[in-house]
């Protein structure tokens, strides 16, 4: 949206994904990381790439903007905004898409980051401190499904060694998505959060590759956005 650049990301998911480029246990054997950040959001993306961000359109686009990850050796939260980034510098979206294990943590600026969903996995008591007085909410859960921390328990232990902080959040992130998530319930009772989630996820999971099942996903997240003009007061986009 800030790049004016509609579309894009859609085929990212549907196309680019399915590459080996991108995300294969080849990366996974050579690199360290399932997901190759540097493919995504440098040959991909970069100026002279396949599918360039727009990024004077980003610069100049009065919106806020922030990107969240999780120092790997202390564990805090870190807020990006746009003067983190750059004409083909999009080291902090590499950084904030870093999940441990499955991908090595993103260096920016002599410091590993994973993931932002380590620390703040939904954000909306940030938005209110920044100043929204409204927020919409998107998970890509349904809105009553509770987290698990197995799973993630599972991926943490390999890498308590060498990132015991990041770990550690990494088994408190169910927890504190649940956290989240009531809270946006409660202000989505006083108006001030609008809550857009699936009502099932079509099979789909954070790695998964099946261009029907994503298909379905997006139909769905693509009806759901309709509801924001409306909470919002905006003028709506067009089909």
């Amino acid at each position: 949206m800030m790049s004016n650049q509609r579309g894009r990301n859609y085929q990212f998911y549907t196309e680019y994904a399915f590459r080996k480029q991108y995300m294969s246990a080849r990366n996974f054997i050579l690199k360290k990381s399932f997901i190759n950040m540097d493919y995504v959001y440098g040959t991909l993306s970069k100026s002279d790439g396949e599918n360039p961000l727009d990024y004077c359109a980003l610069r100049d686009n009065p919106m806020e903007f922030y990107v969240v990850a999780t120092e790997a050796e202390t564990g805090r939260v870190k807020y990006f905004d746009k003067n983190d980034i750059s004409q083909d510098n999009y080291d902090v979206f590499k950084a904030s898409c870093s999940i441990p294990f499955v991908c090595s943590p993103y260096t920016v600026k002599g410091v590993p980051y994973y993931d932002g969903a380590l620390g703040d996995p939904v954000p909306v008591e940030k938005a209110f401190q920044l100043g929204c007085d409204r927020v919409v909410v998107i998970l890509t859960k349904p809105e009553k499904e509770l987290r698990t921390s197995e799973s993630d328990e599972k991926l943490a232990a390999h890498i308590r060694k060498k990132y015991p902080a990041a770990a550690e959040k990494f088994c408190q992130r169910a927890q504190k998505y649940n956290e989240s998530v009531a809270a946006a319930q409660e202000y989505a009772k006083q108006g001030k959060v609008l809550i857009l989630s699936p009502d099932n996820t079509c099979g789909v999971t954070t790695l998964k590759k099946d261009k029907a099942s994503l298909q379905r996903l997006y139909d769905k997240g693509y009806a759901d956005s309709k509801k924001i003009s409306d909470f919002l007061n905006i003028k709506p986009f067009s089909d």
